[in-house]
Parts: structure tokens; sequence; C-alpha cells
């Protein structure tokens, strides 16, 4: 139990801290990097303890129920492997935090970046521990999100923009291919459950979907991991500051794929198409990531194509998927990470003492900067694979996986010596990354005078280079144990004998190692004057440029196509465009209609229905002169909208429905109340125009009568459907069964909008708090016209004295009122759980009595008398509703389950009491808060100043008591 516990704070702790630091002042780097750094910390120390269990193939799993019935619960799962990239994501994410505080400057929004950073680690955690496939997706997709805030960090530059926007769009795309496949994963197998997946290989392989499922995954992996054909995004991340690329390269992000090729690959692996396409497209990363990382001039872009060129390592690894290639895989995804952070926090230290990254200009810096130069000297080593380095020992691993896997096909035989050459690259890259920067003459006009940084920032480097050189040189010791669970974790009884030691004797894999490195630096050596003088890029793949390439799929995707769809699809105006868009939902509702038998028993029609069926003839006269008066008098339209109203309302009282009769009825007297107060500023309308009768005028009258029609009919043929294909017994009869069992209240229902169905309402409260701050923040911008703020004319013909006067009777009865309303407004609140009314109509109740005294007064008097604070009423409401939905996990329950009982009051006895009366109270404040928000907006209307000028005094005085009173009023 306390395994579970600590599992589930290890995700929520990146999360807490991102909420945190972004809380903070901008300036207050140390505040932040302590809060990220002491949760890395925390998360490691959760991980030291989490260890014993997941040893020798344990496991730990924390379920939170959600949707049970679909699969869908926040699960979480922890074995040897992904407590291995946890220990990662964790572990070098505390050297970034460390690095990053004295590499960001004082001027950069620090907030901003702490902020997105722990959410990064986050987002990276969830997809590492997630026990539930759609869940994972969900992560991934997170990752997207926030790697796009961090490459973009800079955005005032352009480069950063377009290289966030890149990432986020390939990686993106890549993520609903990853989800359809997920989805279909689940059908196949009959859950979500990690779990079940992966033990469900067999079942998987032999299905008819195996391939698209395939195809779909891999474009998830590929595109996340820079896998050919979408290694271009990669590159141009390193726009983001240094500390992120360190950290997108080694541990998160780009590790995401590759983990999830080697997480699945017992479910999805073992097939030929399996072995083709991940091993094919991994060997052709590689070798092209290596040859474009010797021809890059800049430090960090020669490390992003090494980084391409070692993911492709490990997805040709996983794609050969024999034990010993999946161990292998393990292996180099932890070297890598732990050489590659610590060459970008190098090259970052490079940049920030020499005010540059262009090896051209780099030369001579080991003179002025010599522990740098040791440091980053042993990491590229790690990276070319010199012995007694934690790189030479899973390159040879590699190598010796592709040597020994053959089965007669082209690509089995093309295996050694494609990684041969391959090796031979990456030695001659990380020779040149040495002997430019560190050796040769004195560097000359550099923008800074290089030295050794702050050792705060340099002691990142140490630590990590350190562990190259201890696993380099001490394997079992120091990486053997972590190593054997994370393979045992994927492989099972299927787990090989390997050997972490350095000397295995005279073998293929060694002497393929000294072909690699003698061949890279005879490739150095020769080709060492063209490539610093030369262009950027091999001369094969100049002309080939991925970024380029994207460019152009996406100008024709998003301006193009869609250019060309507009010219053939476009409509002359929105009449037009409405008219095209209801005309094709009406065809296909009809054509989903037509297959289905109509054999209709009209019922018998006695006086009760004939008078119904005159009820509903007086509200479709009212909706139809509403149309047709909104032309010319939209007080008549108003009015006659009202009418219409009525009759809904009339209706449910008809059907037996009052807790919909009173809403309706409340929900029209406010709807009409702010559309008569919302026509006060609109422009008046001559009705002395005359009406165009042009015959294309009729034309497009009648046939918007037709399709009014047509639409009338097809929604009346759906209701008739529905009747005729739902079952007798419906999930209405379930809940009428269980109201009071299992939610304490005889009205069915509040009852389920509070308890039954409270999620949707909880969705529905916040839509509805967002309509009235995105309603107010539109309004608080608008400026009536000069003469809509001058009072009416029947206000304009009193004189001085009697102006303030004007209504005075019907001022004092809804002054009188408001005491009975508030009264009203908690009689229906109280009663809601078991009698019609509740939250919502009681909000809407109160606000009524608010929106009366509006009407009653002027603004300002209303606003010397009565707070309402709006804001902090939504505020309180969702935070209300949130809290009472979350109570429930604390009793081991889903979110918003309800608790109902009877409970003893003195002197009263017993009465009902139900935890969804908390929701309700939410509910209620939230309701308030929106409607009386939105009468706020408009009646500050009559405050605003027109466009016709005014005396500057009164100008300046009225704009002050505006912004005084609208801040009172919030």
């Amino acid at each position: 139990m306390v395994g579970q516990n600590l599992l589930i704070m290890l995700v929520a702790l990146p999360f807490l801290a991102a909420g945190a630091a972004a809380t903070l002042p901008s300036t207050a780097r140390n505040a932040e990097a302590w809060i990220s750094g002491l949760t890395m910390l925390a998360m490691l120390g959760i991980l030291a303890v989490i260890r014993p269990e997941v040893a020798d193939g344990g496991k730990v799993i924390s379920t939170i129920t959600w949707v049970d019935a679909l699969g869908l619960n926040l699960k979480f799962r922890i074995d040897g492997f992904s407590w291995l990239m946890m220990v990662l994501v964790s572990g070098i994410g505390l050297l970034v935090v460390l690095y990053a505080r004295y590499y960001m400057s004082p001027e950069d929004p620090i907030a901003r970046f702490f902020s997105s950073l722990m959410a990064f680690a986050g987002a990276m955690s969830g997809v590492i521990l997630s026990g539930n496939i759609i869940m994972l997706v969900v992560f991934w997709e997170m990752t997207s999100l926030t790697s796009f805030l961090l490459i973009g960090y800079w955005h005032h530059r352009q480069d950063a923009r377009d290289g966030a926007r890149m990432a986020l769009i390939v990686t993106g795309a890549g993520g609903i291919c990853l989800l359809l496949s997920m989805i279909l994963l689940g059908q196949i197998v009959g859950s979500y459950d990690l779990e079940t997946v992966l033990n469900s290989g067999p079942v998987i392989r032999a299905h008819p979907l195996y391939l698209p499922v395939l195809g779909l995954f891999l474009m998830g992996a590929f595109t996340k991991s820079a896998q050919f054909p979408f290694q271009f995004w990669l590159p141009n991340a390193m726009a983001a500051p240094t500390p992120v690329s360190s950290y997108l390269h080694s541990a998160t992000m780009v590790k995401a794929g590759v983990f999830l090729l080697v997480r699945f690959e017992p479910a999805l692996g073992g097939t030929d198409v399996w072995f083709q396409v991940v091993t094919g497209i991994g060997m052709l990363t590689l070798l092209i990531g290596a040859v474009a990382a010797l021809f890059q001039h800049d430090l960090k872009g020669l490390l992003a194509y090494s980084t391409i060129s070692h993911l492709g390592l490990i997805t040709a690894l996983a794609g050969i998927g024999s034990p010993d290639a999946i161990v292998a895989a393990i292996f180099h995804i932890v070297n890598h990470a732990v050489f590659k952070a610590s060459l970008f926090m190098t090259a970052g230290i490079i940049d920030h003492e020499t005010g540059t990254r262009d090896m051209r200009k780099l030369s001579g810096i080991a003179r002025y900067m010599p522990v740098t130069a040791t440091l980053a000297i042993i990491a590229s080593g790690a990276m070319a694979g010199v012995p007694l380095l934690n790189g030479f020992l899973s390159k040879e691993m590699f190598f010796e996986a592709t040597s020994m896997w053959n089965n007669g096909s082209f690509l089995d035989n093309a295996l050694p010596y494609v990684a041969t050459l391959a090796g031979a690259f990456s030695v001659a890259y990380s020779l040149r990354f040495i002997v430019s920067v560190f050796f040769g003459p004195p560097a000359k006009a550099l923008p800074k005078l290089p030295h050794e940084p702050p050792a705060l920032m340099r002691w990142p480097v140490i630590v990590l280079v350190v562990i190259c050189l201890a696993v380099g040189i001490l394997p079992a010791a120091t990486l053997g144990p972590a190593l054997h669970d994370a393979a045992y974790a994927v492989l099972g009884a299927d787990l090989p004998y390997y050997s972490l030691k350095i000397w295995h004797g005279v073998n293929v894999a060694l002497i393929m190692s000294i072909i690699a490195m003698a061949v890279g630096v005879v490739i150095y050596l020769l080709g060492r004057n063209q490539i610093e003088r030369g262009p950027e890029g091999p001369p094969l793949m100049r002309h080939l440029r991925g970024a380029e390439i994207y460019d152009k799929v996406l100008s024709v995707l998003t301006i193009r196509l869609p250019k060309q769809l507009l010219q053939i699809t476009r409509a002359s105006g929105l009449q037009a465009q409405l008219r095209i868009m209801v005309l094709l939902t009406l065809l296909a509702g009809w054509l989903a209609l037509l297959p289905l038998s109509w054999n209709i028993s009209m019922p018998e029609i006695a006086l009760r229905e004939t008078i119904f069926g005159l009820l509903w003839i007086v509200g479709a006269i009212c909706a139809i002169g509403a149309a047709w008066q909104a032309h010319y008098y939209r007080f008549a339209a108003l009015i006659l909208l009202g009418g219409a109203g009525l009759v809904t309302c009339a209706t449910f009282v008809w059907l037996s429905a009052p807790d919909l009769a009173v809403t309706q009825l409340l929900v029209e007297i406010v709807t009409t109340v702010l559309l008569l107060l919302g026509m006060r500023w609109l422009p008046k309308r001559d009705p002395s125009i005359p009406r165009d009768q042009s015959l294309r005028a009729k034309f497009r009258r009648r046939s918007d009568l037709l399709i009014a029609i047509a639409c009338g009919a097809g929604m009346t043929a759906i209701s008739f459907a529905i009747l005729m294909t739902t079952p007798r017994s419906s999930i209405g009869d379930w809940f009428l069964r269980h109201s009071y069992s299992e939610g304490g209240g005889t009205n069915v229902v509040n009852v389920i909008l509070v308890d039954f169905r409270a999620f949707d309402t909880f969705g529905e409260i916040t839509v509805l708090a967002a309509v009235a701050l995105t309603c107010f923040a539109l309004l608080r911008r608008f400026r009536p016209s000069f003469e809509s703020v001058e009072p009416p004319s029947p206000q304009r013909e009193q004189n001085a004295s009697t102006l303030y006067n004007y209504l005075y009777v019907p001022q004092i009865l809804m002054q009188w009122l408001f005491a009975p309303i508030i009264l009203m407004s908690a009689y229906l609140f109280f009663r809601g759980h078991d009698l019609p009314g509740g939250g919502f109509a009681a909000g809407v109740t109160l606000a009524i009595g608010l929106l009366l005294q509006y009407l009653a007064a002027d603004v300002r008097w209303v606003e010397a008398r009565l707070i309402v604070l709006p804001v902090r009423w939504i505020a309180v409401g969702l935070t209300i509703a949130t809290l009472t939905g979350a109570g429930a996990w604390i009793f081991g329950y889903p979110f918003l389950s309800a608790h109902a009982q009877y409970i003893d009051v003195p002197v009263i006895g017993k009465v009902p009491f139900s935890t969804a009366m908390g929701f309700d109270l939410g509910v209620f404040s939230l309701v308030v808060g929106a409607i009386v928000l939105m009468q706020i907006a408009i009646a500050h209307q009559s405050m605003r100043i027109g466009p016709r000028k005014r005396e500057s005094a009164e100008t300046e005085e009225l704009e002050k008591l505006e912004e005084k009173l609208e801040e009172e009023a919030l």
C-alpha cells in the first residue's frame, strides 16, 4: 500500500511543482531552482524506497478508478524497466535544474521556464508509469505540448517559434496515430490495461488488424524519436535553451519513442514486418544521423544529429528483437542519456562563456577552459565508443547483435557493415568535436573572452562524466543489478545470460569496433579541411532537407489545399455558408433515416390530445411570428419568442416534468431580460425601409422556409425513430428505481444531475463559467454609440426634478421583492434533492432578484449599496464542486461519488443529508456569479463613453468612475 501511494506521488509531484513554480515571481531564480531541485530529489527518494519491490521481476501497481466500465482508469505501474527510466528522468532532471540555475539569464522569465520544465518531467513520468494504454497516450501528447513551450521558450526568436511549431505538429500528428493504434489494440485484446496487452502478443500478431495497428504504432514512436523520415524536427528543436536540449535529448521526449518500442516489443514484435520496418528504419536513421553530424558547424547541431543516430541504433536493436538485442537497447538508452546530457551541458558552457557555438570560430579553447575540455573529451570518447567508457560496452553489444542476427535476407547480411560504417562516422564526428573546439591555435575575435564557468554550473557535467567512467570501468558493480531488473521486466523468462565485462576476448564485435575507430579517424583526417570550410550538411543531402520538405507539405495542407477547397465550396456570405452547412446536415440525417421501417401506429386523439395540440399551435405561431418580426421589430420578436418559451414550459408541466418547467421558466425570464438589456445598445432599425421584393430575394426566403420545414420534419422523424428503436426498459427506469436507494433523493432529475451524472454537470458549469467570463471580456471593450448612452426618449421627456423618480412604483416593488426572492431561492435550493428545485434553479432565482435591482434603479445607486463580486462567486462555486468531487478519493471512490444518509439534528431529529448538496451548492454559487457577471457587463454600458468627443475632464472623470465601479462590482 505504501508503494502504491508513493507511485501516485511520483507522477503528481512534478505537476505540483510546476503549479508552485508558476505562482512565483519571474525573478525568483533561487526559489524556482530549489522547488524544482527538491522535487527531483524527492522523486529519487521515492524510487529508492520502491527499489526492493521492483527487483527480480517485481512490480508496483496503483489504480484510481474512473470509468471502469470502459476500462478507462488512472492506473500507474512500475517495474524494473520503468524504474530505470524514471531514475534517468529524475536524476538527470536534478542535474539539469542545477545547471539551468546558472545558465539562464536573470532577464529570462525563469518562472515560466521551471514551470514548463517540471510539467515536462511530469508528462514523461506519466508516459513511463502509465498502466493504461489510453492514459499513456494522454501523457504522450502532454510531452508534445510541454516541449512546445520549452522549445519556444525564447519566443522573441523566429527559429524558436518555428522549431517549437514543427516539433508540436510532427510529434502531435504521431500521437494521434498512436491513439488510434492503442484504441485498436484495446479492441483486439479486450482491455486497455497495459499488462493485459503485453501478455497478448500471440493474439495481437494473429489478428487481421495487426498490420494497421503496427503501422499506426510505429508512426507514433518514429515521430517522437525522430526516426527517418521524421528526423528533421529534432535539429530545429535546438533553438531551445541548452538545459532544455540537454534534458530533451537525453532522458525525455525523444527517449519516449524508443521506450515504447522496447516496452511493446513482446506484444508487437517477433514478425518479419516488425524486423524489416523497425530495423530497416533504425539502421537508415543511424547512418543518416552519423553522416549528417559530421558536417554540422554548430555544436548543438552536431549533438542533435548524433542523438538522431544513436536513437536509430536503439530502434534497430528493438527491431532485431532478440533477447541480447533488447538488453543492449536498454543498456544504450542509459549510456546515451548520460554522455549526451553531459555533452549538451558542455556545449552550453562553451556558448555561455565564449558567445558562440560555431566550431569554425572555436579553436584552442582548452587553453582557457582546461577542466571543461577534459570533461568534454571524456564524454565525447563515450559517444565514440572508446574503451573504458560506458558507450563502448553498449556499442559492443550492438555490434554483437547485428553480427549474430542473420536469417539470410539482404537486410540481415547488411547489418554488420552498416553498423560498422555508422560507428566509423560516430568516431569521426566525436573527433571533430574534440579537435576543432579544444585544440589548435587560439581562437580569434570571439564575442567573449573564454574562461571556466561557475563551479556549480560545471558540477552536473562532472557527475555525468564520472558515471561514464564508473560504468565503463566497473559495469557490473554500478549498473548490473538495475540493468538485470530492467531487462527481466521486458523479457521475463527469456532473459539471456550476458556478461558486463570490459574484456570478452577477441571476437567479431571487438574487430568491428577496431575497424570503426580506425576508419573514423581516417575519415576525419582526410576530410577535415573540406568539412571545416565547406557548407553545412553532407554533399548528397544538401538538396534534400527534411525541414524544407516539411514546410512545403505544410504549405500544401494548410494553405493551397484549403484555398482550392474554398474556391470550390465558397459562398458569398454568412447566410449562404450556413445554408450549405444546414443542407449537408439535413442530407446526412435523412440518409441515416431512410433504411428504417416506418411502422407507426397513430394514437387515438381525444380531448386531452386536442388541447395539447392547440397549445403547440400557439407556440408555433409565436415562433413563426418571432422570426417574421425579427427583421423590423426586435422587441415584438422577443415577446413572441418568450411566448414560445412559455408554451415549452407549459408542455413540461403537461407531461409531468415540474423540474424542467421550473428551470425553463426561470431561464426564460433571465434570457428575456438580458436580451432586452442587450437590445438597448443595438442600433435602431428603420421599419420604413422597403422590403427587398426582387425575384432573388423571394426565392431565398421561400427556399429558407422549405429548408426549415424539412429540418423540422427531420427532427420529428428522428424523434419517432428513437421511440421505435428504444427498448421499453430504458435507463430512465433504472434511475427511477435507484434514485432514492443510491442517491438519497426522491427528485430523480436532481439526483441525476448532482449524483449519477454529476461529471456531466461539472463540465457544463465549467463551460458556463467560461462563457460568462468571455461575455464580460468582450463587453468590457465594447463602446456603444453616443446616442445609445443617452437615456431613452421617455426618460428624456422628464424634467430634472422627476427624472430620478421615473417608474417610481415599479422601483419600490422590485426593491421590496428582493428579500422574498432570496427566501424563494433558499427554498428551492434546500428542497431540490426531494422536490422540484435544486442548485441551478435556486441560482437563477437569486440572479433574477439581483437583476431586478439593476432594472429598478441606476447602476451606480445599486452598486453603491450592493456588492456581489460575481467572479468570486464563480471561483468559489467551481472550487466547492471540485473539492466535493475530489473528497470521494479520500474514501477510495471515483471522482464525484456521492453518499447519502440520515443524520440526527438536535431538536429537529433525523433529517436527510447527502454530500451531493455540497456539489449543488457549487452549482448554485457558479450560476449566480455567471448570470450576474453577464448582467453587470451589460449594465455598465450606461457608463461607457461613445465615439463622439467630449470634454477631456469629463471623459477622464467618467473613465475613472467606470473602472472603479467595475473593480468594486467584480
